[in-house]
């Protein structure tokens, strides 16, 4: 048994919404607030987010780095504040649990301007094939858990704009909560595989 929601399937769903504060860190003022505010939290969400290019051969460094709590997500501008101490021994330790999806590619691109080892992360992608879901992107693990999608609308909007737009915002933050919603939710036993509505089925012609 195969767990996939189609292209179709996903669009037809209604769109999510951020629930919770939203954290803007630009200053190096405000990294320890929000760090202690993170390490109160039993699981952290993590994404970043990276200036599209559209030239050949022209790249970005990683903008924006998000953590979110269950209802709270910081959205660190790494392009204004760097990666201060605090950020960077949240991110190494292995005792504090974090999750994302796709992570080692955030990693390489964030190891491209940093120097840090990231300990204590779980990778979605990994770990949702427990309960027989074969899709890897984090909208379509979304959609098959709670009906709705996320909006990729910002997705190539300037991550390094001197303000973020309220959008950009709800988008990063977004994500980031996103991962911890799926983790605790699969965790928990809340999803059953021979229950869902996108078991891939098959057909006559198969049989």
């Amino acid at each position: 048994m195969e767990i996939s929601i189609s292209k179709q399937q996903l669009a037809a769903l209604p769109v999510a919404q951020f629930r919770g504060t939203i954290r803007v860190v630009d200053d190096t003022e405000s990294v320890e607030y929000a760090i202690g505010r993170l390490r109160n939290a039993d699981i952290i969400g993590f994404d970043t987010e990276t200036r599209p290019s559209f030239k050949k051969g022209q790249s970005y460094n990683v903008a924006l780095l998000q953590l979110s709590s269950d209802d709270e997500c910081f959205l660190f501008r790494l392009n204004k504040i760097g990666m201060p101490e605090p950020l960077k021994k949240l991110l190494e330790d292995k005792e504090k649990q974090k999750v994302g999806l796709s992570i080692h590619d955030d990693f390489r691109n964030l190891h491209k301007t940093y120097d840090f080892e990231p300990e204590g992360f779980i990778e979605l992608q990994q770990f949702a094939t427990q309960w027989n879901i074969i899709d890897k992107s984090l909208s379509k693990l979304y959609g098959i858990l709670f009906g709705k999608r996320l909006s990729k609308s910002q997705r190539l909007s300037n991550w390094e704009s001197d303000q973020l737009a309220e959008a950009q915002q709800h988008y990063a933050a977004l994500d980031a909560q996103a991962c911890v919603e799926i983790y605790k939710h699969l965790n928990a036993g809340l999803f059953q595989p021979s229950e869902s509505q996108y078991i891939i089925r098959q057909t006559d012609e198969e049989i």
